[in-house]
């Protein structure tokens, strides 16, 4: 077995799901939500100190995650489907590793046929509305997804595990897979190109790059 884990936002689609979900409230929420969730990919505020705190200014329900959901379906990248259909046939197992929303990824993820998703589960009231996310899923903080490649390493002990993803928690993965690919198509941060071991920027090239 071998492992291709993907982030999602900005990676296998063109969208970031918390910004979405902002953008659903409020042209002001959004631009407070971009901004921080740029903050924290940017590698200039810690992901755990922001992640809470963009859930209660949204209050994301149910309705507005599914929503948002379709949308980053909607923006699928472009090649994402067919790469990952050409990977599976050459051995890789595609999961997708995201300081995402569960709720939010699930759609992308039944439409690229990937079966795993390592991300933060929401809590719903019996009414759809919001009641918290899981606080101890590992990918609200800095450190999480490392954490998340080595547990996918102790359980299923694949012969290679490769990261693609275009944030610094995605580069953090470093650490413990054999490969981190950075992914440049819609966010070309600059550490991200500078320390990843290479860099992409059409799904599709993984394809010359992984037997």
């Amino acid at each position: 077995m071998k492992l291709i884990v993907f982030d999602c936002d900005s990676t296998l689609t063109s969208l970031e799901g918390i910004d979405e979900l902002a953008r659903t409230c409020s042209a002001e929420i959004f631009q407070k939500i971009e901004e921080l969730t740029n903050a924290a990919m940017n590698g200039e505020v810690a992901i755990d100190e922001i992640f809470g705190r963009r859930l209660e200014i949204i209050q994301p329900d149910k309705k507005s995650c599914q929503l948002v959901g379709q949308q980053i379906v909607e923006n699928v990248e472009p090649t994402a489907k067919e790469t990952i259909q050409k990977l599976k046939a050459r051995g890789w197992t595609p999961i997708i590793l995201s300081g995402g929303l569960t709720q939010v990824i699930e759609p992308i993820a039944q439409y690229l046929d990937i079966d795993q998703i390592e991300a933060v589960d929401l809590i719903f009231h019996d009414d759809g509305a919001y009641a918290g996310f899981d606080t101890q899923a590992p990918p609200t903080r800095n450190g999480g997804k490392p954490q998340v490649i080595a547990k996918l390493r102790n359980q299923l002990n694949p012969e290679q595990i490769v990261m693609v993803g275009d944030g610094i928690s995605d580069l953090e993965t470093q650490s413990e897979a054999d490969q981190f690919i950075g992914f440049t198509a819609y966010a070309a941060r600059e550490k991200v190109q500078r320390d990843a071991d290479t860099c992409i920027t059409s799904l599709d090239q993984l394809l010359d790059i992984l037997n």
